[in-house]
């Protein structure tokens, strides 16, 4: 045991935020501590950690444990670099190493001197030095730059990052930043509060597998589900003030909870019973004793002990089987045309960096993409481009017909301003402040919540904000950056639910990979500049990409999944393919490259006029295909059961022979 808590309590003010918490974190043990917005879960994490202290109970730490904990955005020195700030996590060993560094001149310039105390200093300074370079060896002073390397990479800190000055960094790259140097401090117990919030999917994937392998222990505070079930094996919820631990991942919390609830339940409900029964015991006795004339003593004390027991029995708190989430409806007042959303050709660049050129997707009415990347790709742009807020620098981006815009950025709070939460409100949705007021209550705005100034708002309430505003709009295409941000699980799951029971066309930007899992249809992913479109949802993209891999050997790297994609609605333009002239250039250059050596056999196999053969077939099965799809698509259609049995007997055996010509094209490119 490293750590253990009793009975602990926390006042913020007169409030008291943490009424009992009790728990042990034991060594190497991986923790996922949980509850919603405000129930005190970063309260805990301050005062585990030490910075602040318990108003109540104890808190006690096994002697000589070193503890790490990231900061919400970490403070570096004035001038520091990035790397500077990494090498933080190595201030014992630099040290050692410019102490080193001195006792090497001082010996190389009194080498050679006269005897005496001179030569008793030099062996004293020799002894020394060979002592810092013991140290200086087993503490991993020559790993240093390998491990900052290592860790920045699977991070994905860009290496031109590592030079410039620390203070220049957004606060999302300063919080990762610090959790590099965290990392990099191999602690015996790390606290981390929400470590994957601005990390990519690649980046939490690794931080992931890192967290597994570290002996250290681990507590966290997350509100990502897969991360949870991926990294901890003890559950952690704070609720009401008090602790309740649960041995297992989030997922096996879910089903113990449930479980514990309906038992907790069961039991309030025969104490109720028995209360109840005692209760009407009592008043009877006293009833009894009053009719006797004269009044009979013994009924009444009979009573007065009964009520006494009554007294001292431990009252069951009523267990609240459905906590009260937001209450959100999506709901459109016109369907769009079939093609909700078109990029054709749109090509973004800033300054010289090209972040796609190209691009080519539709998203058909009652899809939903949900859009995938690395950070700095360009996914937040792509949906900038659709709304008119950035211009493409090529090609367009257009809304299809009746197309209703409702778009919710991923914007931080505003810091200006006096609006409070209801003239904001009443402003953006156009209503009176007594309806208004009905509708923030759904959101958990109650009372004198609403009087609050947005500018004092935590991220979790100013997303659920936006969201009442967007409920209102009553669009029928939605686009959403990241918008399970701040939310807490509760919150998370009843946007899963309205999305899911929502009938418009639903483009997202989403690292959470639960949230992906749930309501993607399509997962688009943006890498190097192109698209790939994979249909189903997160758990499919994985399979689909390792197939392909399998497909073509060596020929794709880790990283980069399958060039071909069967797109589920082709539009007119060659939907995510690149073009012929791009397929040719592409194979030239391949040619060319050191890859095409290392591969020979690959190399001499693939003829370039068997793959323009491939292509053309290919591009022709698709176009039948699109031209089946649209004719399925018509409402006419739709109300002919006849008619759409016989096209999809057609599709089967088309789609079966675009699949074989893609496993050929496959085999065959280099």
């Amino acid at each position: 045991m490293i750590l253990q808590g009793q009975h602990i309590q926390k006042y913020y003010g007169a409030e008291l935020v943490l009424s009992d918490v009790s728990l042990e974190i034991s060594a190497g043990e991986k923790v996922g501590l949980i509850g919603r917005n405000g129930a005190g879960k970063t309260t805990l994490l301050r005062v585990l950690s030490g910075l602040e202290k318990p108003d109540g109970g104890q808190l006690a730490v096994q002697k000589g444990t070193q503890i790490g904990v990231l900061a919400q955005i970490p403070q570096g020195l004035e001038g520091q670099t990035v790397y500077g700030k990494l090498q933080e996590a190595f201030k014992e060993l630099l040290d050692c190493q410019a102490e080193m560094e001195r006792l090497a001149l001082e010996l190389g310039s009194s080498e050679g001197t006269g005897a005496g105390h001179e030569t008793v200093k030099y062996e004293a300074a020799l002894a020394k030095y060979g002592q810092l370079l013991e140290k200086f060896e087993t503490g991993g002073g020559y790993e240093m730059d390998a491990r900052i390397e290592r860790v920045t990479q699977g991070l994905g800190i860009p290496e031109e990052q590592l030079e410039q000055p620390f203070a220049s960094l957004s606060g999302g790259e300063k919080t990762k930043i610090g959790l590099a140097v965290i990392l990099l401090q191999e602690p015996d117990l790390l606290i981390l509060d929400e470590p994957t919030n601005h990390l990519d999917l690649e980046a939490v994937r690794w931080l992931e597998e890192y967290l597994r392998a570290l002996k250290a222990a681990v507590v966290v505070i997350s509100h990502d589900r897969y991360f949870l079930d991926a990294v901890t094996a003890k559950t952690i919820e704070i609720e009401d003030g008090e602790a309740f631990t649960y041995h297992g991942n989030y997922s096996f919390y879910k089903q113990e909870k449930e479980v514990l609830l309906l038992r907790q339940f069961a039991d309030y409900q025969e104490q109720q019973k028995k209360i109840r029964k005692m209760q009407e015991t009592i008043k009877q006795l006293i009833e009894w004793g009053n009719r006797s004339n004269p009044p009979n003593a013994g009924f009444h004390r009979r009573a007065a002990s009964m009520q006494k027991a009554l007294d001292r029995m431990v009252k069951l708190k009523r267990p609240v089987l459905e906590r009260k989430a937001i209450d959100l409806q999506l709901t459109q007042q016109d369907r769009s045309g079939k093609r909700a959303l078109v990029f054709e050709q749109a090509g973004k660049s800033f300054g010289w960096r090209r972040l796609f050129a190209g691009l080519n997707a539709t998203l058909m009415y009652g899809d939903c993409a949900v859009l995938i990347g690395g950070n700095g790709t360009g996914k937040s742009t792509l949906l900038k481009c659709a709304i008119g807020q950035e211009t493409l620098d090529e090609g367009e981006a257009r809304l299809g017909s009746r197309a209703e815009l409702g778009y919710l950025a991923q914007e931080s709070v505003p810091s200006a301003g006096k609006d409070t939460v209801l003239d904001y409100y009443r402003r953006e949705a156009g209503m009176e402040t007594g309806e208004a007021r009905g509708q923030l209550a759904r959101f958990l705005f109650y009372g004198a919540d609403v009087f609050k100034r947005v500018s004092d708002l935590s991220g979790g309430e100013w997303t659920r904000l936006r969201l009442a505003i967007l409920m209102r709009q009553q669009p029928n295409l939605l686009l959403l950056d990241e918008p399970t941000n701040h939310l807490d699980i509760d919150s998370r799951e009843a946007l899963e639910e309205a999305l899911e029971e929502f009938a418009g066309s639903v483009l997202a930007v989403s690292h959470d990979r639960y949230f992906i899992n749930r309501i993607a249809s399509r997962i688009w992913s943006l890498e190097a500049g192109q698209l790939y479109d994979y249909a189903g949802n997160y758990d499919d993209y994985l399979e689909q990409r390792a197939k392909r891999r399998g497909f073509s050997g060596d020929a794709l790297s880790a990283d980069h999944p399958a060039k071909l994609v069967t797109p589920a609605h082709p539009s007119p333009a060659s939907e995510l393919e690149p073009s012929a002239g791009q397929a040719a250039s592409q194979q030239a250059n391949q040619a060319a490259s050191p890859a095409s050596k290392r591969h020979p056999r690959k190399a001499a196999a693939a003829n370039p006029a068997t793959i323009a053969c491939l292509e053309r077939d290919i591009a022709e099965a698709e176009s039948a295909l699109a031209r089946l799809d649209a004719e399925m698509l018509e409402p006419d259609t739709a109300c002919d059961a006849e008619k759409l049995q016989r096209l999809q007997a057609e599709r089967e055996p088309l789609q079966s022979s675009l699949d074989a010509l893609y496993e050929q094209y496959l085999a065959n490119d280099i």
